[in-house]
């Protein structure tokens, strides 16, 4: 059966697109074994393991930006970035099932898919999708920095660390900032005006 892995990147930051990733490892092929959760790689390993996936595997990505995320929620987005990566990686190939990561599978997706808590440290097509999302995210995030670099995206990817809430007190949203999403304090400093 021709089954892919959905996982995604970039759920919980305050900045940038979410991008998700579909993979599919044709039968035979080999499986290093640093495919793996991209959470347990460090960013070498990621990009090392990306170059194998994206020369080895079928795959497909897509994203939903910071404007889309705004206008239907994280999670809607979310589903829609998968969506746009299955249909990306059916460019290529037949999809016969999708192994989703978590416990939602994509609503409006008319191939048979299953949801699987943690399955990106379970599922080798999830974790190779894991990576790719990772990857191809942190590169976005990179094209940003250079945009908007008060706001350390280089480092934090978009996350809200101390650097980058220290910015944005300082600097208030960039055009790349979801502005559905607040961060620690800003309702304090929004009652201060």
């Amino acid at each position: 059966m021709l089954t892919a892995g959905i996982d995604e990147a970039g759920r919980g930051p305050l900045a940038g697109p979410v991008v998700a990733a579909a993979v599919l490892i044709p039968a035979g092929q080999d499986i290093p074994p640093l495919i793996k959760d991209s959470k347990k790689l460090s960013e070498k390993q990621r990009e090392e393991m990306h170059v194998f996936i994206t020369a080895h595997y079928l795959y497909g990505v897509g994203q939903a930006d910071h404007v889309e995320i705004d206008r239907l929620n994280i999670l809607q987005a979310t589903f829609l970035a998968m969506r746009r990566a299955v249909a990306a990686l059916r460019e290529k190939t037949a999809v016969e099932m999708c192994l989703v990561d978590g416990n939602k599978i994509i609503p409006n997706l008319k191939i048979p898919q299953k949801a699987i808590v943690k399955g990106d440290a379970k599922i080798k097509e999830i974790s190779a999708a894991s990576i790719v999302a990772k990857v191809t995210r942190d590169r976005l995030m990179l094209k940003l920095h250079e945009e908007y670099p008060q706001y350390n995206f280089a480092e934090n990817k978009g996350y809200g660390t101390d650097w980058h809430i220290s910015a944005l007190r300082q600097y208030g949203r960039s055009p790349a900032h979801r502005q559905s999403f607040t961060y620690p304090g800003e309702m304090e400093q929004r009652s201060l005006f």
